[in-house]
């Protein structure tokens, strides 16, 4: 890429230091170190090369839902945030194209009926879903006869599809198989009912910012820089997002 001009930069980072939003829920994509306590993963590192090639320092916003952190665009809280790109969100904010995607598919209990993803979707079926996850606002478009039940985290939608016997539970594919590990019979449905696409989103009306990120985002995929930010947190269930369409 070639070096940022200044209107770039002041639109990315107004203040002269990069807010990094950060959503602590997405374990895939970001973590604490254990001895420091730094935020740490994929989109840490990514962060840290805009800004680096931005020529601007950086400071982590951190969230405790990527619910939280879109509900906080307008709020001029965060100057760019690493999130899931869904339809809901663009109101206010405007996103790249995906950097990588992460599979979501549903876990069912010890004895369960259900034997593939279409027939969760039916009559008498209670999902546990994170409220304000990417996977949420999916289904809550797509889910037609089944009943979300909407849980404060992830966590706690673990908890309520165990205390509350219900038929499945919606989550990241990765963060299922080790909820399935601590749930003696349960089991993941083949496939996935969708693939969340995780981008770079900043606030709307940042119009020479988002060309920016757009161009950064398609840069890091081809470079393998992504691949190799996965390759070192030993990230599995996550894969690099395809190139996007040239326009």
């Amino acid at each position: 890429m070639n070096p940022t001009p200044p209107a770039v930069r002041s639109g990315l980072a107004p203040s002269g230091r990069l807010r990094v939003g950060l959503n602590f829920s997405n374990f895939l994509l970001v973590g604490k170190d254990a001895a420091s306590g730094s935020p740490r993963g994929i989109a840490v590192d990514l962060a840290r090369e805009l800004g680096r090639r931005a020529g601007v320092p950086v400071d982590f916003v951190a969230y405790a839902s990527g619910g939280k952190m879109a509900d906080a665009a307008g709020s001029g809280a965060w100057d760019i945030a690493f999130f899931a790109a869904e339809p809901e969100r663009a109101n206010e904010i405007d996103f790249t194209a995906a950097y990588l995607e992460i599979e979501a598919g549903y876990l069912v209990p010890a004895g369960s009926a259900l034997r593939s993803i279409d027939e969760v979707d039916r009559e008498g079926v209670r999902i546990s879903v994170s409220e304000g996850s990417a996977y949420e606002l999916f289904l809550k478009r797509t889910i037609n006869r089944a009943q979300l039940v909407r849980a404060a985290s992830i966590d706690a939608s673990f908890e309520r599809f165990v205390a509350d016997r219900l038929e499945a539970l919606a989550g990241l594919k990765p963060r299922l198989v080790a909820d399935a590990a601590r749930l003696p019979g349960s089991r993941l449905l083949e496939g996935r009912f969708t693939a969340i696409q995780q981008a770079i989103g900043t606030p709307k009306g940042r119009d020479a910012a988002i060309a920016y990120l757009r161009e950064f985002v398609e840069d890091i995929k081809a470079s393998g820089m992504v691949a190799q930010a996965i390759e070192r947190h030993g990230v599995r269930g996550v894969a690099v997002a395809a190139a996007a369409p040239i326009r």
